[in-house]
């Protein structure tokens, strides 16, 4: 149900909302949030992971779950950033292209059951490490 009410908010937006200067605004905005709060309390190493920075070693409570995608950053505490996450926070931030500020209100709306978040379900569940991967 929660993803029918993000879609339904996401087709009645005016087209300048979305993949535009005023969603890059948000973007960059995300970014710089992400890349203070990151710079504030990274205890790990910091890269480059193609179009995403990467700040480890936070403390737990910076943020939810195993990690949160502001703009451009991953922010994540001990866990490995493997492959699949980096898949998976590479279309969170693409998401935040799209949506600009608009990207956490559209997230907060969706829910905090990953399994029904379209966001989510979008940037790929196991790549996410929501579900076990499929053998195949």
């Amino acid at each position: 149900m929660s993803e029918q009410i993000s879609r339904r908010i996401e087709r009645r937006l005016p087209s300048f909302l979305l993949d535009s200067p005023v969603s890059a605004v948000g973007y960059a905005y995300g970014t710089a949030v992400g890349m203070l709060w990151g710079f504030l309390w990274s205890t790990g190493p910091i890269e480059r992971r193609g179009e995403l920075w990467v700040f480890r070693g936070m403390p737990t409570w910076t943020f939810p779950r195993g990690g949160v995608c502001m703009g451009a950053c991953y922010l994540t505490g001990s866990l490995p950033v493997d492959a699949g996450i980096v898949r998976h926070e590479s279309v969170h931030a693409r998401q935040w292209r799209r949506f600009g500020f608009l990207m956490p209100v559209l997230y907060i709306l969706e829910g905090r059951d990953p399994l029904r978040n379209r966001f989510e379900i979008d940037a790929g569940l196991a790549d996410g490490r929501y579900v076990r991967r499929r053998r195949r």
